[in-house]
């Protein structure tokens, strides 16, 4: 926080006199307020590059004072208001039309506090790690993409292919500073405010901004072994997943399905902490994979090893282009019929040229919040269709069509949607969607946001 607040910039009455109402006699600030189509256009999209809708102005807070006040200034004025992180949404669900986007990404202070961390809900992964690991910790669980937000993925739970000994994201918080939907600051954790607090994780934004999380810290591995072992199909590589999560044989454990020109092949990532060649056998034993390779790998380079494929996509085009992806979360039950009838039926162009498809397995056991929603069984999967409309491929349209007819076959199977992709929902579809819990939900919503001003782009109320 500055030492003292300057008053903020009132929008020119010449450019739109609806905005410049809406805006005047706005508080002093320690950020800054922004009215410049520079702002207003970053604001206007996502990662998904699919919804494009113009906010009247962006905050780009100097610290949590300035969320509170400016969500007091909207409420007052019947404005919307939605937080945005890295932006990496993909369906407009940070956006915030003829209203204001909170861009957290100034909010980016990191304190490490013996075995936690205190961190600005700004603060990127990547940059999080690389504070903790001078101190010998490391949070235990990450996303594949460290540039994300720790605000971000905490509003949608955060899943990571160390789920099956740590939980989600979600499930390593202590403590959070949020602002409410009535401008209110204040904290909350498992025994302050809990209804606050299982409704914020996971909540997608829908009762409160999150600006600080305090998170649990586990001691930091020097290195990484990682193994990739190769299976035929869909039912085989299931089957070893299922028995290395029970196991918990690995530390890290993800998968993912490749189409190659007879069909798709299979694979598992999964690694061992400070482990060595010495552990192959132990490691690898009794799991009939078709193959397996090994490699040692430095802690951070392991959690950051899809950065080169990245900067590949953003040179060749395919990370501007629209990203209409979908995210599920199916139970064992139903989880081979599923997944292999889907593959079977993609055509050419159904996924674009630089898609993954992710499939892995989650202990439902280990996520401990109420959300993000997993299906009714111990055993889940993940399974993601990370598509691209790249060119020649089916449109963007026609992606969000597909994943609507997905979400509509996820949900007959007994499944959920991991809600961070590209889907159309009514407010039927989310009741379903939030289960047992939508009472609780929605009643934290009117209580928190009783006028219903945060985070419209979600489109759950």
């Amino acid at each position: 926080m500055t030492s003292s607040p300057v008053p903020a910039p009132q929008p020119d009455p010449a450019v739109d006199s609806a905005v410049a109402d809406a805006f005047a006699g706005v508080p002093a600030l320690d950020g800054e307020l922004c009215f410049d189509a520079a702002a207003l256009d970053a604001a206007s999209t996502d990662f998904g590059r699919l919804i494009h809708r113009s906010p009247a102005a962006v905050l780009r807070p100097g610290s949590a004072e300035d969320v509170a006040a400016m969500v007091r200034h909207c409420r007052g004025r019947g404005l919307k208001v939605a937080g945005r992180g890295q932006g990496h949404s993909t369906y407009g669900q940070a956006q915030a039309p003829a209203g204001l986007v909170v861009d957290l990404g100034s909010l980016d202070s990191v304190e490490i506090r013996d075995h936690t961390a205190v961190v600005q809900s700004g603060v990127r992964w990547s940059t999080l790690v690389r504070a903790t690991l001078p101190a010998g910790l490391t949070p235990p669980v990450f996303t594949d993409y460290l540039e994300l937000s720790v605000g971000g993925t905490l509003s949608a739970g955060g899943l990571g292919g160390q789920i099956g000994h740590h939980g989600a994201q979600v499930d390593n918080v202590l403590e959070l500073e949020v602002v409410t939907g009535e401008g209110e600051l204040t904290t909350c954790s498992p025994t302050v405010r809990p209804d606050l607090f299982h409704a914020v994780l996971g909540g997608l934004g829908q009762c409160a901004i999150i600006t600080r999380a305090t998170l649990a810290l586990v001691p930091a591995p020097h290195s990484v072994r990682l193994y990739t072992l190769t299976y035929p199909s869909v039912a085989a590589l299931t089957a070893a997943q299922a028995q290395l999560v029970t196991e918990g044989r690995f530390d890290y454990l993800v998968g993912q399905a490749m189409p190659t020109p007879d069909g798709w092949t299979y694979f598992i990532e999964a690694a061992a902490h400070d482990g060595t060649a010495a552990d192959d056998a132990r490691l690898t034993d009794g799991l009939d994979h078709l193959s397996v390779a090994a490699q040692d790998v430095a802690y951070f380079d392991f959690l950051n090893r899809i950065a080169p494929l990245l900067d590949l996509f953003r040179a060749n085009g395919e990370w501007q282009r629209p990203h209409p992806w979908y995210d599920s979360l199916l139970p064992a039950s139903t989880v081979n019929a599923v997944v292999t009838r889907t593959l079977a039926a993609l055509k050419p162009g159904a996924l674009g040229a630089s898609a993954v498809v992710l499939l892995y397995p989650v202990l439902t056991t280990k996520c401990r919040t109420p959300l993000p929603v997993m299906p009714d069984e111990e055993l889940a999967y993940l399974f993601s269709l990370l598509k691209t409309a790249s060119p020649g491929a089916d449109s963007a349209e026609d992606m969000v069509a597909a994943n609507r007819a997905q979400y509509d076959t996820t949900v007959e199977a007994g499944g959920r949607w991991y809600p961070i992709g590209s889907v159309p929902l009514t407010t039927d579809d989310w009741a379903r969607h939030f289960g047992p819990f939508w009472p609780e939900f929605a009643s934290a919503r009117h209580r928190y946001d009783p006028d219903g001003i945060l985070t419209p782009g979600q489109r759950i109320f």
